[in-house]
């Protein structure tokens, strides 16, 4: 019984997290389903249940959202969680001084989720991220910034659960994955050369909690002719400039 009610709840999980994914676009029932690995009549059974509690609603043509009691707990767990006022001028301040696409993003177990978004000056962009978007840890610049900066152990333990490359291709087998994560660790930032969209290539450094964990990372992005090997170093001491200025407003708060 035990065991049911644990499966009850990472389905549950799951279908919000999926909901959330979606950054305010109603979902519906099919998609749900498709994403979260349900039968359709399971997921329908589960939004219903939700919306019943006021988890989730839905919408004039019958996509499903996020509800309001959903609204009213992450306002509750904002205070503890919440760390985008801290981070919105670091993450301008990327976008003025790269002229790209400035991102924070949090670690969230063995994903990464994207917060908040400054568009820099420069007219060409990538959109390939987009607030509430989820990516496994090392597949987008932030989760391999926060990857590449765990404790040995945690990092090889999630390296030998993960399967990447069924979903991301070659390029995340183990092998190079480990490369770019030592070379971040060398540097400070890492660098994903247009490994999720061609051509759209990304770069971030890690935020740290105050137990010095990689809890948060800044990232940039934006099409490939913006990330040569003669403004890597630029854009990557911005993104640690700003990392290191969020850590220390975390670690005073």
């Amino acid at each position: 019984m035990a065991e049911q009610g644990a499966q009850v709840v990472a389905r549950v999980g799951a279908v919000l997290r999926e909901l959330s994914a979606a950054a305010g676009e109603p979902a519906t029932t099919s998609r749900v389903a498709q994403a979260t690995g349900l039968t359709r009549p399971t997921a329908h059974r589960l939004l219903s249940a939700l919306a019943g509690e006021g988890l989730v609603d839905r919408d004039a043509g019958g996509g499903w959202v996020l509800g309001p009691e959903a609204y009213i707990l992450g306002a509750v767990a904002a205070d503890r969680y919440d760390i985008t006022e801290l981070a919105r001028d670091a993450v301008r301040e990327v976008a003025r001084a790269t002229g790209e696409s400035a991102f924070l993003s949090a670690r969230r177990g063995d994903e990464s989720v994207c917060l908040l978004r400054e568009e820099g000056s420069f007219p060409l962009r990538s959109h390939v991220l987009y607030e509430g978007i989820r990516f496994p840890l090392g597949v987008a610049s932030a989760g391999l910034a926060m990857l590449a900066m765990l404790p040995d152990a945690e990092r090889e333990a999630y390296l030998a659960r993960a399967d990447l490359v069924d979903g991301w291709g070659p390029a995340h087998a183990a092998g190079p994955l480990r490369a770019r994560l030592a070379a971040g660790r060398a540097t400070g930032y890492v660098v994903n050369p247009g490994l999720i969209v061609e051509g759209s290539w990304g770069m971030a450094a890690a935020v740290f909690d105050a137990a010095g964990r990689p809890a948060w990372a800044l990232s940039a992005t934006g099409v490939e002719s913006r990330f040569g090997a003669d403004r890597q170093g630029e854009i990557g001491r911005v993104l640690l400039e700003q990392a290191h200025a969020v850590t220390q407003r975390l670690r005073a708060r």
